[in-house]
């Protein structure tokens, strides 16, 4: 960032066809100060930043490219023993004095150093026991916590991320205050921090999900910190699987793929067919926002068989929300991104049918779907089903609150703007901007 705002200052300052001296005169800095900085040998200060703004009457969009620009990167390092505590200190005592401005592009980078230091992290950290707690009041006490965090998963299906993110940091909160107490030790300390990982992933997509990148990315990697002092593998992939959805949904698609392997290349003895399935139609989803056709069917075809090998004992209770139902979704909206509208109405379809309880259960991803099954109606010029489908999306969201879903729909508005001669669509609309 910091070469490209050199290169767009130095080309801002060329177009404005001020001589070095009338510039330097406008901005109040010396024409030698201002070479360096376009140079790189002084830093771009908000000082300057405000300065070219000034002198170049651009409405401060250098000092908010500078602002977007800055990275905020916790100083702690990674593998050291009691590092991850610290970070979610930080991010418990501050949070909610602080905001993370970075842009989607900063805070992706972020993410993949984040996933690449968890990797490295748990070649030197074998997994490690998580049960066994100091007294029966300790177990319960954890198992409640774990069984509150199980359902705050449900309530984010359910109602959206708003008053899930506000619970799911009390119990980050908690498990902090906790941690830091040290009351538990051995294999206790270890769930602890196992649930401390949980809850800072929940905080993560819930952000996120409320269109906040940059705080999210800051709370992805608190939860890969925490889950690799824990030698808690199989919940750090969990994370990065999320952690890629604000990647590919953020137009890095390619880097999603790379963070996804990267949890891949860690399955080894941890993998299980929901797992692998998991990973499968997430890379699949980003694949198809690179246009790769082939490799996105690669990628659904291995989730589809890793679904029929059945039900295992050891699956994560927290992957239920894989089924034969979800990826047939994925399918369709990978279809819809790679051109195929037909193949992607056939995949939603296919989808509702193995789950056709998916709107109660799961309304606000049922809401985004049905919103992209109305963009592939708008594509085959089919407006009565498009707006039929709009319909069923607008009402699936009535009480889900949840900032992505909503900009899908705003996206499908959008789309459907242009066709307000035929009544049903600017009812719809009409109805939608009320």
């Amino acid at each position: 960032m910091s070469e490209r705002l050199r290169n767009d200052l130095r080309q801002a300052r060329r177009e404005s066809g001020m001589s070095w001296e009338q510039f330097a005169q406008a901005t109040s800095f010396t024409p030698a100060y201002l070479r360096n900085v376009e140079n790189g040998n002084r830093s771009v200060t908000v000082d300057v930043a405000a300065a070219y703004d000034r002198a170049l009457r651009t409405d401060g969009k250098f000092a908010r490219e500078l602002a977007d620009g800055e990275t905020v990167p916790s100083t702690v390092p990674w593998g050291q023993d009691g590092a991850a505590l610290t970070v979610l200190i930080d991010l418990v005592d501050g949070r909610r004095g602080r905001v993370d401005r970075r842009g989607f592009v900063k805070a992706g980078a972020a993410l993949s150093a984040s996933a690449g230091n968890w990797a490295k992290a748990l070649v030197t950290r074998p997994s490690a026991p998580v049960e066994g707690a100091q007294s029966a009041g300790g177990t319960a006490l954890l198992a409640n916590m774990a069984g509150r965090l199980e359902h705050l998963r449900r309530m984010d299906d359910e109602l959206g991320s708003g008053e899930v993110r506000r619970q799911a940091s009390g119990e980050l909160s908690l498990a902090v205050t906790l941690l830091k107490a040290g009351r538990y030790q051995g294999a206790a300390a270890n769930r602890l921090l196992r649930l401390a990982s949980e809850a800072a992933r929940q905080v993560a997509w819930c952000t996120f999900d409320q269109g906040h990148p940059g705080d999210a990315q800051r709370y992805f990697d608190a939860s890969l910190r925490a889950s690799a002092e824990a030698g808690d593998t199989t919940g750090g992939i969990y994370t990065i699987s999320f952690a890629a959805v604000q990647l590919y949904s953020t137009g890095q698609a390619d880097r999603a793929v790379a963070l996804l392997e990267t949890a891949r290349s860690q399955l080894r003895r941890h993998s299980t067919p929901r797992m692998e399935a998991m990973l499968a139609a997430r890379i699949a989803r980003a694949l198809s926002k690179t246009g790769a056709k082939a490799a996105t069917g690669r990628q659904l075809r291995l989730s589809h068989a890793m679904l029929d090998k059945g039900p295992q004992d050891d699956e994560p209770e927290f992957l239920y929300w894989v089924t034969r139902s979800e990826v047939e979704m994925i399918a369709g909206s990978s279809a819809l991104d790679l051109g195929d509208p037909a193949e992607a109405l056939r995949r939603f379809e296919a989808g509702m049918r193995a789950h056709p309880s998916v709107d109660e259960e799961f309304p606000r991803s049922h809401a985004i779907y049905l919103a992209r099954a109305a963009e592939a109606h708008l594509a085959l010029n089919d407006l009565d089903a498009a707006v039929a489908t709009a319909w069923q999306a607008a009402t699936c969201l009535g009480s889900v609150d949840s900032a992505r879903s909503s900009s899908q729909l705003k996206g499908l508005r959008a789309k459907l703007a242009p066709h307000t001669a035929y009544r049903p669509v600017a009812d719809f609309l009409q109805a939608a901007a009320g």
